[in-house]
Parts: C-alpha cells; structure tokens; sequence
C-alpha cells in the first residue's frame, strides 16, 4: 500500500489495479472510500481498462479475431508496477505481456498517476502506444464512496448535485448489462437527484448527453460534500448495490455493447485511440469539502 498524506487528507492507494482504497478526511476523521466488502462489492475505485462496461460473449473483435476479455477489462485484476512515489504523488505503470495480448492484442503501457493537492485529489491516466500501430482502447474511473458519511444519517439524506440544470436522460441497461436502445429521463429537482435505494434497481444510471462536468454528493443534514470533476468524460454512470451504503461516480471514456451490435473494435462507440509513438493522457479529481 502507498500513502500520500498531507494536512488535509491521507490516502491508500494498492498497487493491485493501481487501485485507490482509502482517503480520510484528517479534520475529522472520516473514511470516504468504500471499504470492499467482498459480501457486497469487493473493490474500492477500480480502473477500468482496456474496455468498459460489457463486450459481447465477453469478447471483442480487432481485424476479423476475436479476443475474450472481462467486464471493465483485465487492468483492475492486475498489479502495476509502482515507478515513483513521494508524500503526495504516485505513479504506477501496467505494461502489456503474453497475457494482456491473449485478450488485448495492442502493445501498450497504462499508467495511473495520482496527485494529492491540499484537499483535492487529481487521477491521471497515460495511455501510451508501444505498438506500430494505432492502439485502440477505453477507459474509465469507477470509485466509491461512503454514503452516508456518517453513521448518524441515512442514504435518503444524500442527494447527487449536477453542475448544471438539465434532464438526466439515462440509457438503460438489460439484465446482461448490455444498452438495450431505451432511454429513460431521471426524475430529478432543477440539478439535484436524491438518493434512494431503488434508484439503481436496474443496474446503472448511465448519462451519455451530460453538459455538466462536474458533480458533488451532498447532505440535506451539512455543508460537507465530495465534488468530483471530469472535464474531459464525455459519459457518467452513477451506480450503487441496491441497499449498500455507497455510491459510485463513474466518468467513462467508452462503454457497454449495445445488445445483438458487436462491431469491429476500432468503431465501437465511444472508443478512443493513440496513435504510434503517441501519449494519451486524461484526468478527473475529487475534492473533500468540509467548511
């Protein structure tokens, strides 16, 4: 485990998935990472590479092959390797191998930097092209937080508050975890959605048309909240285990299949690309405000 730590904030970050597994409000104390109950969820803030959401069979299809591959892809499963780290910043690296080519056939180098600054912490991803061709790819971020924050409070105090005014126009999901072409527009109050158990009875609220970039879980009972910031997503799922104390906010670079439309890799939706001898690079932060 790696700990960055500064006055404000101390966070765990486990180098298997190059995972974050804990930030503690040192003001007061408070564990705002989902502890991984294996009986509910077992995983923190997985990384979600190369791909997200489900492929068809479980698989995807790169120049007429087909590769299996998993659910949110191989990268959470796998321990990176930890290139640098100081009080408040870390740097872990995943190279390609036999393995990864099995289900992935790109030469490529994922690597999750980790920045803590007061009380904001920034997550880089690095998508680098080891290949002589273009690496075609997804990713994502999938952390959970504890709601309530606090063991006086219930789930139903919390509320989601989008940075804009706008309908919350989610595309659903059929039992395989695949888009089924139906949408359904989230009630919701101006730019605020309440918690409720049965909000994600049917798998994850998943926004592909957001203009907000940024989001803040909140308390009807205080001020604290966690603001996250994405500028660069262009699709947010929000998900929880019915009846789990916590929530996930998930800003996604890609997605799930759409049911029966396996298509080639390189032109399925939301796919991003870097091309050879080229970096990709991406960020989001969370913040812990507590006023």
């Amino acid at each position: 485990m790696v700990t960055l730590e500064n006055e404000y904030l101390r966070v765990g970050i486990n180098a298997l998935g190059a995972q974050l597994s804990s930030i503690i409000d040192k003001r007061d104390g408070m564990e705002h990472i989902w502890q991984a109950n294996p009986a509910v969820w077992a995983y923190h803030s997985p990384n979600l590479f190369p791909v997200v959401g489900g492929c068809i069979n479980d698989s995807i299809l790169v120049d007429g092959k087909t590769f299996p591959i998993k659910r949110h892809g191989f990268a959470r499963n796998i321990p990176f390797k930890k290139i640098e780290s100081s009080p408040n910043h870390a740097q872990f690296a995943l190279r390609y191998n036999e393995e990864t080519l099995n289900s992935f056939p790109y030469k490529f180098e994922f690597q999750v930097v980790y920045h803590l600054d007061k009380n904001q912490l920034r997550v880089m991803y690095k998508v680098i092209n080891l290949d002589n061709k273009t690496v075609y790819f997804s990713l994502g971020a999938h952390p959970a937080f504890n709601v309530p924050f606090g063991d006086d409070e219930q789930y139903e105090d919390y509320f989601v508050e989008f940075e804009k005014s706008e309908p919350l126009i989610s595309h659903q999901l059929n039992n395989q975890g695949f888009f089924n072409g139906e949408t359904q527009t989230i009630p919701s109050n101006e730019n605020k959605l309440n918690l409720k158990n049965e909000l994600f009875i049917k798998d994850a609220l998943v926004f592909k048309s957001l203009a907000s970039r940024k989001v803040k879980i909140k308390s009807t009972n205080h001020n604290k909240h966690i603001a996250i910031e994405y500028p660069h997503f262009n699709y947010l799922g929000l998900w929880a285990k019915p009846g789990a104390p916590f929530l996930c906010i998930e800003p996604w670079l890609g997605c799930a299949d759409t049911d029966a439309q396996q298509t080639e890799f390189s032109k399925k939706e939301a796919i991003q690309q870097v091309e050879h001898g080229h970096v990709f690079e991406t960020e989001f932060c969370m913040s812990i405000i507590n006023d």
